[in-house]
């Protein structure tokens, strides 16, 4: 400790740190109180309501209006147009990824056009079925819900794969390889 040498007598200095202390305790309070706190971010999704008739939820859609992307493992994704039919030539499914996917649903979406909803809203005419492999993982679908949401497209669904979709993957990559 200092001390301090006043009239040849050798007196010690001592601060109190009392008033220092409630100066950074009230600061401390200060600015946990004026801080914003992060809210959690959450995606919203429009569930069909399980007490409505089946029959209801259904609406006439264009084939040509349709676009199935398949999410597989390795963030790979296939897509195609339309209706799958047993002929459907393999060059019809196309191979992308997340970081290509954007442009060319936007691609699609201009092609296909618009149309205006009961409310005289202009909206995209284009749907798109999502079809995870098992072999996707969880993360893939959740990119691929981003991806409607950034390139607005409003009318999507996550079905599980058919089939027939899982055989025709098979083949493609059979014949095209999975590089």
């Amino acid at each position: 400790m200092a001390e301090v040498n006043a009239g040849g007598k050798k007196v010690s200095t001592k601060v109190d740190m009392t008033p220092m202390v409630d100066l950074g305790f009230l600061l401390i309070t200060f600015f946990i109180l004026t801080t914003s706190m992060s809210k959690p971010k959450r995606m919203e999704l429009a569930m069909p309501d399980k007490n409505e008739d089946p029959k209801k939820q259904e609406m006439k859609v264009k084939e040509s209006h349709t676009v199935t992307i398949l999410l597989d493992e390795k963030d790979k994704i296939y897509w195609y147009r339309g209706m799958l039919k047993p002929d459907k030539p393999l060059n019809e499914l196309k191979k992308t990824d997340f970081s290509k996917i954007r442009n060319e649903l936007v691609e699609v979406r201009e092609k296909i056009g618009t149309e205006k909803d009961d409310k005289g809203k202009v909206d995209y005419a284009m749907i798109v079925v999502v079809k995870p492999t098992i072999r996707a993982k969880y993360r893939n679908i959740v990119d691929m819900l981003d991806e409607m949401a950034i390139t607005n497209i409003q009318r999507y669904a996550i079905v599980d794969i058919t089939k027939a979709d899982e055989t025709y993957l098979v083949r493609y990559l059979r014949e095209y390889g999975s590089k």
